[in-house]
């Protein structure tokens, strides 16, 4: 069962990938770039793969993202460069992922090394999380020529790309090679360190020049009625443990209940089956047209044989059976599983950091404090929360520090 958790779907080969950029339609006005939150531009590395110039093509992503392979694999192509795809008045749209991902996989093989960083400023910037937008950061400060030291309080970098994000989905070895380009770049890694405990936020800001406080949402919600049942556990928590055992884990359930309807509740949910779980019902307290997950994650939920029931809470929990009553009509029904797995959002921990949030975000817009030294990028500065949306937010927090310290001296 392991193999079905640590195999990822098989990718293009040089002749299906140059056959799916052939059916791109060159538009001049590219609706595909203009709608990428990054600002990647899709139609630039098509016509690269359709001209056979893989390397440009990796140039243009990896200029301008630095996460160019995971965000190939895990962002919600659907809703953005897909969604606006000349092509999809025709029949279907481009597959801009998977010609993305062909591109970046031959760049990983052949080990080129695009990004370069500046002589140096100076000037130094500290990070505080090494998720994907405090990667994005660090490399655009590095290529400025900053000196960026990343502090990260797990023993891992990559937050959520590395404890949640399931292998089968985005391998490990694709978040390895992007942080090793980083830290190639001159990035420092400072792991198991944490703020308040290990270094304090006064000690940031005296010996750096600006601080970026890039932390996730990383902590998971938990139901009261759930807290200390012996058969539930988080999301969170179940996402982390499987991909740390490569999903060699001895406790596979025979029957599982998860409880959500976003992204998270259809990893955990498709993980189980991968790992052998006979029997998934995911209890969503959203109707079908209001799920949260992408059209992508579903669909992959229902290919694996979850059974998805929407529209319904829980109102009760005696041991391992849980009793869910619908939202809108009078229906309830009670579920006896081996597991309980509680996929229902995550908050933000911002102890010590001199913040403070509200449902997971600063009050502001942008990314400056009210202190003149600290920045907040990620999760906890507002915009969407899926990874291409923090490589966006990692380089515009950059870009808006290096103006500030540059003072528009930067040529």
């Amino acid at each position: 069962m392991t193999n079905d958790y640590t195999h990822e779907k098989s990718g293009y080969t040089m002749t299906t990938v140059a056959e799916e950029a052939a059916r791109c339609l060159l538009c001049h006005d590219a609706p595909c770039s203009k709608a990428c939150p990054a600002d990647t531009d899709p139609a630039k590395f098509i016509r690269s793969v359709r001209f056979r110039n893989v390397k440009g093509a990796a140039e243009t992503i990896r200029e301008n993202n630095a996460l160019g392979a995971i965000c190939a694999r895990v962002c919600p192509t659907e809703k953005y460069c897909e969604l606006a795809c000349s092509r999809s008045g025709i029949d279907v749209p481009i597959d801009i992922g998977g010609i993305q991902r062909y591109v970046t996989d031959f760049e990983q093989q052949a080990d080129m090394k695009i990004l370069e960083k500046a002589p140096a400023n100076g000037l130094k910037i500290a990070i505080v999380g090494s998720g994907p937008a405090g990667l994005q950061s660090a490399t655009t400060l590095l290529e400025k020529g900053y000196a960026v030291d990343i502090f990260e309080k797990n023993t891992k970098p990559g937050g959520y790309l590395t404890y949640g994000i399931p292998e089968y989905r985005l391998p490990q070895n694709i978040v390895d090679y992007e942080i090793k380009r980083i830290t190639d770049l001159g990035a420092n890694l400072h792991l198991n360190t944490a703020i308040g405990r290990d270094i304090t936020m006064d000690q940031l800001k005296a010996d750096y020049d600006s601080v970026i406080l890039a932390v996730g949402a990383s902590e998971a919600k938990m139901l009261p009625m759930f807290d200390g049942n012996a058969y539930t556990e988080t999301a969170v928590d179940f996402l982390a443990r499987v991909k740390d055992a490569q999903g060699q884990i001895d406790d596979v359930p025979e029957n599982a209940v998860v409880i959500g309807g976003g992204d998270v509740a259809m990893d955990v949910a498709t993980t189980l089956k991968r790992l052998g779980t006979k029997n998934v019902t995911d209890m969503a307290y959203e109707e079908f047209d209001e799920f949260r997950a992408s059209k992508k994650e579903l669909a992959g939920t229902r290919e694996a044989g979850v059974t998805l029931v929407d529209g319904y809470v829980p109102t009760a929990i005696d041991g391992n059976q849980v009793t869910f009553k619908h939202r809108n009509i009078d229906a309830e029904m009670t579920i006896k599983a081996d597991k309980i797995i509680l996929a229902i959002g995550q908050a933000v921990n911002t102890d010590q950091l001199g913040i403070t949030t509200e449902h997971g975000e600063v009050s502001f817009i942008g990314y400056r404090t009210e202190d003149p030294k600290v920045y907040v990028t990620g999760d906890i500065a507002h915009g969407d929360k899926t990874v291409v949306w923090a490589v966006r937010k990692g380089k515009e927090v950059a870009e808006e520090i290096d103006n500030a310290l540059m003072g528009g001296n930067r040529k």
